[in-house]
């Protein structure tokens, strides 16, 4: 959207293909990034939902050459946490937070009721886009994403640890499950691509079965 073009940004930052896409997007656009915000969940010692540690978070980090920071919480105190960053982005020069959220209303009002509630522009450059061209617009790109969380109850166990190519991707729409895992299908790791330097090392721990989620730990 050019009315953003020359804004400086924040963005919240899961470490996934859709977090990264339109952060990637944002720049494209002239947008001038700031910093990226991965709320870590302090019961588990690693961010929450994509589960990366803090040591992978500085990695990445040095990698696309923009700070990230931690916000540290836990689930009661979320959503006032993430408000009082946002207050403290906005003192540093933040003018807009930029979300990967796609088509949950729910999600759309949340991150848009904490920015008003700090002062902040809320954008979310993939809004109500086609899932498979956002999918393969990352892969044309050049991103390379690893899948890490597998909702057994919508997608099969065999995808965990694949690289999200277009036909992994066609794989899992022949399923009926959303191509995006815009609904908890899977959650992945990008690693590589345009916004990176070099690509981030890693190294993968042993599966994890925890109650109907396949978990690829990424060390």
């Amino acid at each position: 959207m050019n009315k953003y073009k020359g804004k400086k940004f924040i963005a919240s930052y899961s470490g996934g293909k859709d977090s990264t896409l339109a952060i990637h997007r944002a720049i494209k656009q002239g947008m001038e990034p700031i910093e990226l915000v991965t709320t870590y969940n302090t019961d588990r010692k690693q961010s929450w939902f994509h589960g990366i540690s803090k040591q992978l978070l500085d990695n990445i980090s040095k990698e696309i050459q923009i700070p990230i920071i931690l916000m540290e919480t836990t689930g009661e105190q979320y959503t006032l946490n993430f408000e009082a960053y946002l207050r403290a982005a906005k003192e540093k020069g933040a003018e807009v937070c930029v979300f990967g959220d796609i088509d949950l209303e729910e999600h759309l009002k949340w991150c848009t009721d904490r920015c008003v509630a700090a002062g902040i522009k809320a954008y979310f450059p993939l809004w109500k886009e086609a899932r498979k061209d956002m999918v393969y617009e990352f892969i044309d790109s050049g991103f390379k994403t690893m899948i890490t969380v597998v909702d057994t109850s919508r997608l099969s166990e065999d995808f965990i640890g694949k690289i999200l190519t277009k036909q992994v991707a066609a794989e899992i729409e022949r399923v009926g499950a959303d191509i995006c895992g815009e609904n908890g299908e899977y959650h992945s790791f990008a690693f590589d691509g345009p916004l990176f330097k070099n690509p981030v090392k890693f190294k993968t721990g042993d599966v994890i079965h925890h109650d109907k989620y396949v978990i690829m730990p990424i060390l």
